[in-house]
């Protein structure tokens, strides 16, 4: 069992993830602006925080095994979320993604054409956010994109992992659930496989 804390734990793909650790035994700090949603339950402890103050996030994730960072990229920084992270003391970052960054055909998902506009600020964000990763020589960090379409779903348990290319359907289709994304980002909670690496997962 690990101690999980979870940045944004009340968004789509945050509370997904809490749930799909408290399926599995975890204990969970979820960490928010306002956490009044989530019911409170064995396992979970709630934290009111506004993640741009550095100092109460880095009280919030203090003895925690891994921190994952479910927050918009427009709205926290990298450095916002490293810094407090390693004065913290915790050695592990997982971060929910974007498929901003992916290569279809070699060229990045933002720089190809037809991408929404009003996706871009976001997806620039992220792909900021993982090459501010990848110049971390501390942190022992994984940075998880889901594909395309990131969308409510079931739970099947079914998907595939790729590395840095955005994965696409037999059907043409770039997508995964939440929930089934969860898994993938769990599943590396416990079995770590992508140390200070970006990956991908779709169906």
């Amino acid at each position: 069992m690990s101690k999980i804390a979870i940045i944004g734990a009340t968004g789509r793909a945050g509370s997904q993830l809490l749930e799909e650790a408290l399926r599995r035994g975890h204990s969970v700090t979820a960490i928010a602006r306002d956490t009044s949603k989530i019911a409170q339950r064995a396992g979970v402890v709630t934290r009111n925080v506004d993640a741009l103050d550095a100092e109460t996030l880095q009280s919030a994730v203090e003895g925690h095994d891994v921190v994952i960072s479910a927050a918009h990229f427009a709205t926290l920084a990298a450095s916002a979320v490293v810094g407090p992270v390693k004065n913290a003391g915790v050695k592990r970052l997982l971060v929910v993604g974007g498929a901003g960054s992916l290569l279809l055909d070699g060229t990045r998902v933002i720089d190809s054409e037809g991408f929404p506009q009003e996706y871009k600020a976001e997806a620039g964000a992220g792909a900021l956010f993982l090459e501010n990763l990848r110049q971390e020589k501390d942190l022992d960090w994984t940075f998880l994109s889901p594909s395309a379409e990131f969308v409510e779903g079931e739970r099947t348990g079914s998907f595939r992992v790729g590395k840095d290319d955005l994965l696409v359907s037999s059907a043409g289709r770039s997508w995964i659930t939440f929930a089934d994304y969860a898994i993938a980002m769990i599943d590396e909670v416990e079995v770590p496989k992508h140390s200070r690496q970006r990956f991908t997962v779709g169906y």
